[in-house]
């Protein structure tokens, strides 16, 4: 029998069917992620040669966004996931695909909120999908709002993405509610919104609206976790998910956890209560990581120094980490590792200086 570590917790909240349902019959139905691969309308840029090759000692391959995706202030990237999270053929629909979350700093009443992008490897190409939340109103009319969090971890596990959203917790979605907005439903560009038959969606042709929610909770005289960044640890059989926290300074708390997922919904495993326990809780994380991968029975986190230095590499247990230094470009965030090949994917965050970039886990073994 699985032992749990007392202190933090998660509560799933109940799923958003009723509301979902509701926005599908406006929208026409769902399309699921098949048609949203049909319909990649970006293209990301190779890169080969100064100076649009990342710095970083570290990085394998990389490529960065378009022109727009590149400079915009509005939206920045944060978390990452892979379809070798995905599926045990590390393919979803016959691609080897990456899935990216941002969150837009138009913070506020007006603020755009979150997306998620899906990036075929092979090509290039992308999409930008925006996570909403459908609500009912009193007078029982149907409401879209934007899902306002930081948006700084990803786990892309089965049909289902988890989406970190800090003292939150973490929020999921199910990729077959994708929908589309047809454009004899769609709305202004300025808002999000639902106006009579039609949709306001700031001009995204898809949609993906939260499930439900694992709501961050601690027992008493325990500090509530925040959930800065996830990936999958696969050395248990099945997965479990792993989370950690961003800590600005050595004294503020940088813990890890591990949840064990169920087997046959590859969703957290919840005990009889409903709630979902973790089976490993580490306290000696580093300072400023932004993400976390394990492999080989080794943590490796990614940690950013600034907007004008490169980023580092911490590998090790926790404890006894080993630091590579300008490891990373400037601003690296989440983390995923890619078993097949071996590497481990990240994404950085400045404007101009935003790339998808892979590194070769044998390199850190210098």
């Amino acid at each position: 029998m699985e032992q749990y570590v007392e202190g933090v917790h998660l509560q799933r909240t109940g799923e958003n069917r009723a509301e979902i349902d509701a926005l599908a019959a406006l929208l026409g139905g769902r399309v699921g992620l098949r048609e949203v691969l049909a319909d990649l309308n970006r293209r990301g840029r190779k890169v080969w040669t100064r100076p649009f090759w990342p710095p970083g000692k570290a990085v394998h391959r990389a490529f960065t966004w378009d022109r727009e995706d590149r400079r915009t202030t509005q939206w920045w990237p944060q978390g990452i996931s892979t379809s070798a999270d995905a599926s045990d053929t590390e393919e979803v629909e016959g691609r080897r695909m990456l899935a990216v979350t941002w969150y837009a700093k138009d913070r506020g009443e007006g603020g755009h909120g979150s997306r998620v992008t899906f990036v075929d490897l092979e090509n290039r190409h992308y999409r930008h999908v925006l996570l909403v939340v459908p609500r009912f109103a009193r007078d029982g009319s149907l409401q879209v709002r934007p899902l306002r969090i930081h948006a700084g971890g990803l786990v892309w596990c089965g049909d289902h993405l988890h989406v970190a959203a800090t003292s939150r917790g973490f929020m999921t979605f199910r990729l077959d509610d994708l929908m589309r907005v047809p454009d004899a439903r769609a709305g202004s560009r300025d808002r999000l919104a639902v106006d009579g038959d039609r949709v306001s969606a700031y001009g995204y042709r898809y949609l993906l609206p939260v499930r439900f929610a694992y709501r961050a909770s601690a027992e008493e005289g325990h500090e509530k976790l925040r959930y800065s960044f996830l990936s999958l640890d696969r050395s248990s059989s099945p997965p479990q998910l792993v989370a950690g926290e961003y800590a600005s300074g050595e004294h503020g708390p940088r813990r890890l956890v591990h949840f064990p997922l169920d087997a046959e919904s590859l969703l957290l495993h919840a005990g009889e209560d409903g709630i979902s326990r973790p089976v490993r809780l580490e306290e000696k994380g580093i300072a400023h990581a932004q993400g976390v991968a394990v492999a080989g029975g080794r943590y490796y986190l990614s940690v950013s120094r600034g907007r004008f230095r490169p980023g580092s590499v911490y590998v090790g247990r926790p404890g006894a980490f080993r630091e590579f230094r300008l490891a990373t470009p400037i601003g690296p965030e989440d983390l995923s590792w890619w078993p097949s090949t071996d590497e481990l994917w990240s994404v950085t965050e400045h404007p101009d200086r935003r790339w998808v970039f892979s590194m070769k886990r044998g390199w850190f073994d210098r």
